[in-house]
């Protein structure tokens, strides 16, 4: 049980949160690496196995360090209950297969992580699972998809890489009209800056590898919901598959909650800083930030979200090779295809993160050869802003040429 009460602010409960001291009273949350449990007497490993007691068994069931992490997300996200699993994909996995069955049908948002997208386009046909994309924004689409019944939506918003915004209330009302649960994968906007329970989903997952880590040490995913169906669809699939977080690893990222409101509000000023000087570029055709007003769905991202979040999205002219001179040219910003990070990081996603969806499906999706995805981390802004500005001065020629 958790020692914290219920009505602390995010900002307390980051460090609180879920917190179990042992009969030693440390401070820090105590890291348990052990795989087993041992039981007083054979009665009573009986009565664990046959759900009598409330015992720890086995790790890979639970774990004391992992479960002080779930009640932490849990009660930073306002969610009833949460399982942690050993990597972000990992718990998109376990929240789409264990809910659906041959036979049911999902309706996706196109713009979709590339791992993501593949799951929905390729491994559930493989189990007879049909499957729907539409373009994220256009409520039209959603309403024509959501006509037949449907079993599962998921969607990202803001979305990777384009920042794509997408009205979870309005798409949640659609969905359960179609008897559908709503999944949202919530890793951009962080449970900091977007609530999308409070908004009809059911279902919220992040890799905690991005900003609940934040430090770029390890890997770690969330799935978190109403306890009933944590506990009787989730939880069955997970504990009889094993994508196990290791307690190692959930230790970690107690330790980067703590920080994850400096971190986020830190990065999240200096993204809106640098997405207005991208914006000042001639060598930049477009920049993506949520709260800037050109960006396509600014006042559904006002609704949403409480700030614009730490990733910013932009487009240099020359295509993929302007991209790439730009890139090379950085000292400061790292060349990484994390994102969440304490440093800053860049990637070129038609490359990396979304190269195995193809060309035109990246262009479905927006995703141009001169789009460069920045994750902003915590260095100071102005050395920030010169690193941009000396890979930028790169394209000066191809800059010239497009005035």
């Amino acid at each position: 049980m958790s020692d914290t009460p219920p009505n602390f602010r995010p900002g307390t409960a980051l460090i609180h949160g879920g917190i179990q001291r042992s009969h030693f009273g440390e401070t820090a949350e105590a890291l348990y690496l052990t795989s087993g449990f041992v039981y007083d007497s054979a009665e009573q490993a009986e009565a664990t196995f046959l759900n009598e007691v409330d015992r720890y068994q086995y790790s890979r069931f639970d774990n004391p360090t992992v479960a002080m992490l779930e009640a932490r997300l849990a009660q930073i996200e306002g969610a009833e209950a949460c399982r942690v699993m050993a990597s972000g994909m990992a718990a998109v996995h376990g929240a789409l297969f264990s809910h659906l069955k041959t036979g049911d049908r999902v309706v996706a948002s196109r713009a979709l992580f590339g791992g993501c997208f593949w799951i929905v386009s390729t491994l559930l046909l493989r189990f007879g699972i049909e499957a729907e994309f539409v373009d994220g924004p256009d409520l039209d689409q959603w309403r024509a998809a959501l006509a037949k019944p449907t079993q599962l939506v998921l969607l990202e918003t803001p979305s990777n890489p384009m920042l794509e915004i997408v009205d979870i209330a309005a798409i949640s009302k659609l969905a359960h009209a179609a008897g559908a649960i709503v999944v949202v994968d919530n890793v951009f906007a962080t449970p900091l800056l977007q609530k999308p329970l409070d908004f009809g989903a059911d279902v919220v997952v992040y890799s905690c590898t991005k900003h609940i880590d934040g430090q770029g040490r390890v890997l770690g995913g969330a799935v978190l919901g109403q306890r009933k169906w944590i506990e009787e669809t989730l939880q069955p699939f997970v504990r009889n598959t094993g994508p196990t977080l290791s307690a190692f690893n959930a230790w970690l990222l107690l330790k980067g909650l703590e920080t994850l409101k400096l971190r986020v509000d830190a990065a999240t000023r200096n993204a809106e800083v640098i997405a207005d000087f991208l914006a000042t570029r001639p060598e930049v055709s477009r920049v993506w930030y949520p709260t800037r007003k050109d960006h396509p769905q600014h006042a559904l991202a006002a609704r949403q979200m409480s700030a614009g979040g730490t990733m910013v999205t932009f487009e240099v002219r020359g295509g993929k090779g302007g991209a790439f001179r730009a890139m090379n040219g950085f000292r400061l910003i790292a060349l990484s295809n994390n994102l969440g990070d304490s440093k800053s990081l860049a990637t070129h996603p038609a490359t990396t993160t979304h190269m195995k969806i193809g060309p035109e499906e990246r262009a479905r999706q927006g995703i141009t050869d001169g789009a460069i995805r920045l994750s902003v981390g915590l260095e100071d802004v102005a050395d920030l802003t010169e690193d941009l500005a000396r890979g930028l001065g790169e394209l000066a020629p191809i800059a010239h040429a497009a005035e």
